[in-house]
């Protein structure tokens, strides 16, 4: 499989510790408010900022040190984790302390290679007391493209903001076409792009949000004199008049930023995607589709997702459903059992089950 094969998580927000936890190419978290799920899917948003070296700067817009921490500095002292990559189980493990100065720091860095034979601390011991990571640059060092590949592409997607000045509606640059940002805010420069060098894949995202959207006719790309381009698109029968996104419903808008995300082509798309409660302001219809989108991308790419839906829920399997739950005021995960289920799923769907409390995952 892609991407993390297993985690531990300590100290970290509402996580007080969570070990050598198994992960699936598809691992979608259902939980109530408050459970925990997007604590998870931050978790990796704070790797990717360490990875990028920009670990202070998080802090800081978090609100400092003492937001991170679970239950604050006065409970917990350290961050801890560790992750397991790949059929080979190359590790990385790191612990980040709290400073006088609301900082994090690491006391604890660690990355080796079982695939190439080695122990624990013999490859890629990075030290302490340091304020950014240096696993970007010792990954290229020791040229192991997994870990690299994985962590330089994992990414949190967002595209709830569909308001009047969501950056997704805003004109923006006509090259900015390296990854699909994950507010959205280069979808109509992105979508130009694939459908000049990979026109398979867009016609597959068309035909897709045409089946959520059958008003919905095409695209239309257009730069204006300061290489600028917006979203704008027609409707069926009338193709000589645009329409911006300005004029699309908040879940059409939301549907065709994931449709594009998940069925980009296979290289353009990241190893490891997260995105939290995608089915919002989406069509039960929709919805369906969604689970297919997300079923097809965790083919071949590692997804972590967080839901409240469970029209959702009743197209998944039950060992791609992780429960999250609060007990003792800590954050608690398990995933699903087809076989301890069985006798329950002869009757009713997984999306019942839930609503029954059979499975958890709703307020205590």
């Amino acid at each position: 499989m892609a991407g993390v094969t297993k985690l531990t998580i300590a100290g970290f927000k509402s996580i007080r510790e969570l070990r050598d936890f198994e992960l699936r190419n598809l691992n979608v978290l259902i939980g109530a408010n408050g459970a925990g799920k997007s604590n998870f899917i931050g978790f990796f948003k704070l790797l990717a900022e360490m990875y990028e070296r920009r670990l202070q700067l998080f802090v800081q817009q978090q609100g400092g040190s003492d937001t991170l921490l679970h239950f604050s500095r006065k409970l917990t002292d350290k961050i801890e984790g560790e992750l397991n990559f790949g059929t080979d189980y190359d590790h990385y493990r790191f612990e980040l302390v709290v400073t006088n100065d609301n900082r994090l720091i690491f006391t604890n860095e660690q990355y080796w290679l079982h695939s190439r034979g080695s122990r624990p601390g013999e490859v890629g011991l990075l030290g302490g007391n340091k304020d950014e990571s240096d696993l970007k640059k010792l990954a290229a060092q020791q040229k192991s493209p997994l870990i690299d590949d994985i962590l330089n592409s994992t990414r949190v997607y967002h595209f709830h903001d569909t308001g009047e000045k969501a950056k997704v509606k805003q004109p923006h640059a006509l090259n900015d076409t390296l990854r699909l940002k994950v507010d959205g805010a280069n979808l109509a420069a992105y979508l130009r792009m694939l459908k000049t060098e990979h026109a398979e894949s867009y016609r597959q995202i068309v035909d897709t949000i045409r089946l959520v959207a059958p008003f919905f006719d095409d695209f239309v790309f257009r730069a204006d004199s300061a290489s600028k381009i917006q979203l704008e698109w027609t409707e069926r029968g009338d193709p000589d008049t645009p329409f911006t996104a300005h004029a699309l419903s908040d879940g059409t808008l939301r549907f065709i930023c994931l449709g594009t995300l998940l069925l980009q082509p296979w290289e353009l798309m990241p190893a490891t995607i997260l995105i939290d409660e995608p089915e919002l302001g989406l069509h039960p219809y929709a919805i369906n589709l969604l689970a297919d989108l997300l079923k097809r991308a965790s083919e071949q790419k590692q997804l972590i997702v967080s839901t409240q839906s469970v029209e959702l829920l009743d197209r998944l399997e039950p060992e791609d459903v992780i429960v999250v739950d609060r007990k003792d005021n800590a954050s608690t995960f398990h995933r699903l059992d087809a076989v301890q289920l069985q006798d329950w799923l002869d009757d009713y769907s997984l999306g019942d089950l839930w609503k029954q409390n059979v499975l958890g995952g709703r307020p205590a």
